[in-house]
């Protein structure tokens, strides 16, 4: 598959050196930012033509997919111009930074017929797909509650760094929008689908930003599991990232790219990178797989599903449940009162 990546920023950079990293026959055939100089250092470094208008990369036969990779409130944008013109998309997290953008984006996904893949890698780590199995098979019993944690450290320096970052209209939101979402996808996973939502946040160690860098909320799933929700930017010098998942028959809890304990009522155990006493393969799931190596296995599922014309591992609609959920959060703090999640209509 040949792509386009747009955005010659950290993140471009990124997919550019993961794309270059796919098995035979996928290519790098050009980068498009609005600085051209950007566009050539990294085209310098990864190969493929620097460009800086989208609208003329989407009209090259010679593209098959585009990875947009701009900052969240021109991911919409960016993606349909790329749909329109026949070229499948592969695009950062969030969907978007508001619903209405994201709902443009799945209408012209369907209008189109063309496959789109919203990242969010961590899915394709092996211990929060080994836990999302276990909580599908009801060895966890009636799940109860979820915990997502995400203590990360962002300097002033960081926001500062780009005119966009910490902007309500560009980065869509603070410590939850952007470091968080990742944790929250995999809340949902786990737990399904959400209903409601009651949180506070507050701009705590920052300055020169108009979003939050500390946020926690409370989230009422449709089976009546409840969710805790935590995410900072504000936690010198940053912790691993940490998911909770409590049922009535078990519990496991992934930190980073571990699983570091899961415990079941039939016998079953695993701890760190050993493996249980049951027979399942805990030892197998506990063993560290990379974001990076994620990031890299997402990639190919969106290839394949372009490939099989089948839906990717991770659509549009899931990302929307995500932003929703984002959304709804900084709705509640706002407003001081619970805000009632309905899904697309």
């Amino acid at each position: 598959m040949k792509f386009a990546v747009v955005g010659a920023g950290v993140i471009g950079a990124t997919h550019a050196r993961l794309i270059t990293s796919l098995p035979e026959g996928s290519e790098l055939v050009a980068v498009v930012d609005v600085e051209g100089d950007r566009a050539e250092a990294l085209t310098g470094k990864h190969g493929g033509e620097p460009m800086t208008d989208l609208a003329k990369a989407c009209a090259r036969p010679d593209i098959d997919a585009v990875s947009i990779c701009l900052p969240s409130g021109l991911h919409a944008d960016a993606a349909i111009t790329a749909l329109e013109a026949g070229k499948h998309v592969i695009v950062e997290k969030p969907l978007d930074v508001t619903l209405a953008a994201a709902d443009r984006f799945i209408d012209a996904e369907q209008r189109t017929g063309m496959t789109v893949a919203v990242i969010s890698q961590r899915r394709f780590q092996q211990a929060p797909a080994f836990v999302h199995q276990a909580v599908a098979d009801g060895r966890l019993g009636r799940i109860t509650t979820g915990i997502a944690e995400s203590a990360f450290w962002r300097s002033q320096e960081y926001y500062d760094s780009g005119g966009w970052r910490g902007t309500v209209e560009l980065d869509g939101g603070g410590a939850l929008m952007n470091q968080g979402i990742h944790v929250v996808d995999l809340l949902l996973w786990m737990l399904g689908e959400p209903v409601e939502v009651q949180a506070y946040s507050d701009r705590l160690a920052h300055e020169r930003i108009d979003v939050e860098d500390t946020v926690a909320a409370t989230v009422r799933f449709r089976s009546g599991a409840i969710g805790s929700i935590v995410a900072t930017t504000s936690a010198y010098p940053g912790r691993p990232v940490r998911l909770s998942v409590y049922g009535d028959q078990g519990s496991a809890v992934i930190e980073q790219d571990d699983l570091v304990a899961f415990d079941v009522a039939d016998g079953g155990t695993a701890t760190g990178a050993h493996g249980g006493g049951d027979g399942q393969p805990a030892g197998e799931a506990s063993v560290t797989q990379s974001v990076a190596d994620a990031h890299l296995a997402q990639y190919v599922d969106f290839i394949e599903a372009v490939r099989d014309s089948r839906p990717p591992a991770i659509t549009t609609l899931d990302a929307r449940r995500a932003l929703e959920v984002v959304l709804g959060v900084y709705e509640s703090a706002r407003t001081g009162g619970p805000v009632q999640l309905t899904g697309r209509a």
